[in-house]
């Protein structure tokens, strides 16, 4: 097998134009690395932070010219953004931009629903809680904001892009009376998200700012699990009237709920309930309940915070199967005991937030 060398991988690169420059990606210095190991080949494109979702398709291109070369079988491009004027050096902490409150005048809360890790049901947790709270008669938006790991549309049954209106904004789809806005609608089910730090934050800014949400009661956030830069972007720079925390009633879930519960603390961003995922598991047949995870941690979290606990989820395979099939349970089985645990808890958030309103008014 041949080597491969560096400046093949550039001469491959010098192939590919950028439209909106009209020259390629080595001249235009936006090539900031190539690594080769072996077969497989890096490299990074550096770029203004908005042209994030805009790079997919050149970011695409540029692996395939490079995948062409002969010996190589793997090249991955790795999307990274210029630091923002001011902020290099910067520490990522509460003290960041200010929210963005123009563009979201029309909505009148936003909820952000986070966990402290993954595979605690966060996802699946917001998509019923937005349609939960459209059944009760709100006009909602969902922000699926797990850029690396986006899952709402598939939840939902979305399928398709967003439309521009204007020049620099898209229309949020639409399914269960609930608009969404996704990476997810972006990019191709299969292909991963490859961008880094002021990147991500962009995109996120654009999908808050260049979305016509219209009037909203509720925009549901769906942050990624923990506490890195994502859902410290978000608390950042989105007017947030409350978070909810959703955990598994295990241990080691909630030691990690506790940090999450933690930043929002240090973030002074109200806290509105916690929902406790696969709270138990009932029989179908004899109907013997089972604390598989544990019993009554999140009660006990709650109690400790001072936040209501908004509801407990049974664990049941039906709930996963509808959100893969993208009909939450709250619509696949209506009068179901998964489907009447959510309603109780979008009932309890919507009880939570206006009281956490009406103390800041009073």
């Amino acid at each position: 097998m041949s080597e491969i060398s560096e400046a093949a991988v550039l001469d491959a690169l010098r192939t590919v134009v950028d439209p909106s420059r009209g020259i390629d990606l080595v001249t235009a210095g936006m090539i900031e690395s190539v690594t080769v190991r072996g077969s497989n080949v890096g490299f990074t494109l550096l770029v203004d932070a908005h042209r994030g979702p805009a790079m997919e398709p050149l970011r695409r291109r540029a692996e395939q010219v490079v995948q062409a070369l002969p010996g190589v079988t793997s090249a991955t491009g790795i999307v990274t953004a210029h630091a923002a004027a001011g902020t290099a050096g910067r520490r990522p902490d509460f003290a960041g931009p200010e929210a963005t409150e123009a563009p979201l005048s029309e909505i009148r809360h936003v909820v952000a629903v986070a966990s402290g890790k993954g595979g605690v049901g966060k996802s699946t947790t917001a998509a019923n809680l937005a349609v939960a709270l459209a059944l009760e008669g709100k006009a909602v938006g969902l922000l699926d904001a797990d850029v690396y790991g986006p899952s709402q549309p598939r939840m939902l049954g979305v399928t398709g892009r967003p439309k521009p209106i204007g020049q620099d904004t898209v229309a949020p789809l639409e399914n269960y009376r609930v608009k969404l806005i996704s990476m997810g609608l972006l990019a191709a089910e299969d292909t991963p998200i490859a961008w880094r730090g002021p990147m991500v934050q962009s995109a996120l800014t654009q999908m808050l700012t260049k979305v016509a949400w219209g009037r909203l009661d509720y925009l549901v956030i769906d942050l990624p699990p923990g506490t890195g830069d994502v859902p410290i972007t978000m608390i950042q720079q989105t007017p947030v009237d409350g978070v909810v925390v959703v955990c598994t009633p295990q241990d080691v879930a909630l030691l990690d709920a506790r940090k999450a519960i933690a930043m929002l603390q240090r973030a002074q961003v109200p806290i509105v309930g916690i929902i406790e995922n696969m709270s138990f598991y009932q029989c179908p047949d004899c109907g013997r309940v089972d604390h598989i995870f544990g019993e009554g941690g999140a009660a006990r979290e709650a109690e400790r915070h001072g936040v209501p606990l908004l509801g407990a989820i049974p664990l049941d395979v039906v709930v996963r199967e509808s959100g893969d099939a993208g009909t939450p349970i709250v619509v696949a089985r209506p009068d179901g005991v998964h489907a009447r645990a959510f309603r109780d808890a979008a009932r309890a958030l919507i009880r939570s937030i206006e009281a956490v309103a009406a103390e800041e008014t009073a």
